[in-house]
């Protein structure tokens, strides 16, 4: 199988089951960047500490990204296409808050708005939260336009700040303060 098709030169794309569309469409924007996340999590994964992130929760959270990205690929209506195994993430936002917490638990408590930046676990999980709130309001937008499953728009929310809390983890874990924002004037 060739990589290129040459489908895509018109400026449209094909989604799950066949419709076509523009490359600009909500849907394109919302999935595009999903795939921008997960590859920013790749990277994560090279940076975070095990004592924060393991490989296995870092790895969940990229299956989760491709389901979602199957879930925003799927034309409104049609989204038996994707079966049962495409049609969740893994991760339950209840197991994600329970780990949010735990996470928060090695900080020390925020007295200040915190610059991205420390370790580099740390900037790279700032790095995807900030990814992360693109790929929800991209979806969001999405959501005003044609019906789509809020379970997307939860898991995004909840993921992004799952991010921030891994990235004042890594911080606290190696003995690196945040980088408190003080306002000048």
């Amino acid at each position: 199988m060739k990589l290129y098709t040459r489908t895509g030169d018109d400026g449209s794309t094909g989604l799950f089951g066949g419709d076509r569309v523009s490359k600009s469409h909500l849907r394109l924007a919302a999935y595009g960047t999903l795939d921008e996340l997960n590859s920013v999590v790749g990277v994560l994964r090279l940076h975070a500490s095990p004592a924060c992130a393991d490989a296995e929760t870092l790895q969940r959270i990229q299956h989760d990204l491709f389901v979602l990205g199957a879930i925003l690929a799927t034309p409104a209506g049609r989204q038996e296409l994707l079966g049962q195994r495409m049609s969740r993430p893994t991760w339950g936002l209840e197991a994600m808050e329970a780990d949010i917490d735990r996470l928060t638990a090695l900080a020390p408590p925020m007295k200040n708005f915190v610059l991205p930046g420390g370790t580099a676990g740390a900037a790279y999980g700032h790095l995807a939260r900030t990814v992360c709130r693109r790929a929800e309001r991209e979806a969001v937008a999405l959501v005003h336009e044609e019906p789509l499953d809020p379970a997307v728009v939860r898991y995004l929310n909840r993921l992004s700040d799952w991010f921030f809390a891994l990235a004042r983890a890594e911080n606290a874990v190696a003995g690196t303060a945040d980088i408190e924002w003080v306002p000048k004037g």
